[in-house]
């Protein structure tokens, strides 16, 4: 029986982002379904002040309805939605960006139930948390470090990270775009940003989130390098492989690369959709 490919997507996304590698999935013959995380999707808000003519004051103060949203809803949304998935065969879970969080956790609590653990140029936490990982050298070149303008309110009062997306501000589109889509064209760039939800929950996770041997290391697993990668720098990604082939040495991951900025798969995904259908899918 050919597999699911369960989609989780990244910060400040949703289950739409997917839909261009959904459809090359289904003319390769295989069939998914993309996640949207709580409060995303349907459940998104976007506040007056976030359209056009958009009032930064209202923006700033509007309530966050991903106030007290955190990992552990991600996960157990995602574990309700593979185990559903798996009663109809084998489960393929895919996540990028931030998704890997949640992915790490769902294997951490289902791991019978994952044939096979996908991340493409994915947060994959072992040995640190988010943060620490940010805090250290293969974080300091991420482009994102430039973006941080885009940030709106305080996140202690909101309750979530606010990022306005709709910015005309012709330097920060510039350093966006650097950042998440090098490698595409303007009309792209900002038809991607017009996907985008302007609300993030704060909860990225701490020690206890982390991959254990004894659980998500018992699950096959492939890494997917994307070597234009200016938001997760592909030295922190060689690093999430490294630390994970330490932590399961029986198990390593299977690497793939694909040159690709953070966002570029997924405006063209033919690439790694064909990478994706060729993996094999019986559990480890």
């Amino acid at each position: 029986m050919p597999p699911t490919f369960v989609l989780v997507h990244g910060s400040f996304g949703n289950s739409f982002s997917w839909a261009p590698m959904q459809r090359e999935l289904a003319l390769l013959g295989h069939r998914s379904l993309a996640v949207d995380l709580p409060g995303h999707g349907f459940g998104a808000a976007f506040p007056a002040g976030y359209q056009a003519p958009q009032d930064p004051a209202a923006l700033a103060a509007a309530p966050a309805t991903l106030a007290g949203i955190t990992l552990a809803d991600a996960v157990g949304h995602v574990v309700e939605v593979v185990r559903r998935a798996a009663a109809h065969g084998p489960v393929i879970l895919v996540g990028h960006s931030r998704g890997g969080l949640t992915l790490t956790g769902v294997g951490n609590a289902v791991p019978e139930l994952i044939d096979r653990i996908v991340y493409v140029s994915a947060w994959c936490c072992v040995d640190l948390t988010p943060a620490e990982y940010m805090a250290g050298p293969e974080y300091a070149t991420s482009a994102l470090n430039a973006t941080t303008p885009a940030l709106v309110g305080d996140p202690a009062q909101l309750g979530a990270l606010r990022l306005n997306w709709r910015t005309a501000d012709p330097d920060l589109l510039a350093a966006l775009k650097t950042a998440m889509l090098a490698d595409g064209t303007d009309q792209e760039f900002l038809a991607y940003l017009n996907t985008l939800e302007p609300d993030e929950s704060l909860d990225a996770g701490g020690a206890g989130d982390r991959a254990r041997a004894d659980t998500w290391g018992r699950i096959a697993r492939t890494y997917l390098r994307l070597t234009g990668d200016l938001s997760l720098p592909l030295a922190l990604q060689d690093r999430f492989i490294r630390e994970a082939d330490a932590l399961t040495p029986e198990n390593p991951f299977d690497v793939r690369t694909v040159e690709s900025s953070h966002v570029g798969f997924l405006v063209r995904p033919g690439e790694v959709a064909t990478v994706l259908a060729g993996l094999p899918e019986a559990r480890s």
